[in-house]
């Protein structure tokens, strides 16, 4: 009898999918829906006067476009990304800053222990205009071999004067000699259109305790 391929299967999907190896394609390309296309961009003031009639359209405008003249900038990024979280439960979290200098992450992993709980917060602001479909998209790598890939949809935004927030929900690290070890994840934001607003590589070491 052929002996069945074992695989990892840890209960973080987002950041830890089943352990296989997939087709060689750019490691940060997002699958698209079969079919969607993008909605056309449209400026600010065109928005507001778009079926004025629709009550419930008027409503979800209202709610996505509250703040947007508070959030004038001379910076001429629609995204500033400016930090990631790894909250773990009943512990301090561990905060990278996404302003400075990216090239320093890799060489300061985050340190979890194996089956903690955590879930994962970016903190992001959005100027001068409605960014429709943002996302996290990553490809995670063990010994320079890239194991997986996964997706977050964060949603549409309106620009605001204050800073966002995306939450993933809470989920458990993989345990086992086999789920130990270092991992380099390359991290991007995107939206409907492809457009990068920032693309980050960091590390994570599993270990037996804290």
């Amino acid at each position: 009898k052929k002996k069945k391929k074992k695989t990892i299967a840890p209960c973080f999907p987002l950041l830890f999918p089943p352990f296989t190896m997939s087709a060689a394609e750019d490691d940060l390309t997002d699958e698209q829906t079969p079919g969607y296309q993008a909605p056309k961009m449209v400026s600010l003031e065109a928005m507001k006067n778009l079926d004025k009639d629709d009550e419930a359209l008027n409503r979800w405008k209202e709610a996505l476009l509250s703040g947007g003249g508070a959030a004038a900038s001379d910076d001429p990024r629609k995204v500033i990304v400016k930090n990631m979280s790894l909250c773990p439960q009943d512990r301090e979290r561990i905060t990278l800053d996404l302003t400075g200098d990216l090239a320093q992450l890799k060489s300061s992993p985050i340190t979890i222990k194996e089956g903690c709980t955590f879930h994962i917060e970016i903190g992001f602001k959005v100027q001068h205009e409605v960014v429709s479909g943002l996302k996290y998209v990553h490809a995670v790598y063990r010994k320079g071999i890239r194991v997986d890939k996964g997706s977050l949809m964060v949603g549409s935004y309106g620009p605001k004067a204050e800073d966002q927030l995306a939450k993933t929900r809470p989920e458990q690290a993989p345990s086992g000699m086999l789920a130990r070890g270092h991992y380099t994840i390359k991290s991007k934001f995107v939206d409907d259109d492809n457009e990068s607003h920032l693309a980050w590589e960091w590390a994570l070491d599993i270990k037996k305790d804290w």
